[in-house]
């Protein structure tokens, strides 16, 4: 079994703040947790799983190949 972490842990191997990972508990998001009486405990690889399923590629293309790249808003 692997070593599980708890939510402070959790949050800052996501880059996030506890509370946030509290909140989405309670809104049933985020990554996958374990509980434990009154532990809340994350498996490391359900973070990483988590994270990746978050990915967002960005399909944004100059409208021609000529075309001088000019960026929304900026």
């Amino acid at each position: 079994m692997r070593k599980l972490v708890n939510t402070i842990k959790a949050a800052e191997i996501l880059g996030l703040k506890p509370n946030t990972l509290e909140i989405w508990r309670c809104h049933n998001k985020g990554p996958k947790y374990v509980k434990l009486g009154r532990r809340i405990l994350y498996d490391p690889a359900d973070l990483e799983a988590f994270a990746a399923s978050c990915t967002v590629e960005t399909t944004w293309m100059p409208a021609r190949a000529d075309a001088k790249e000019e960026f929304p808003n900026g």
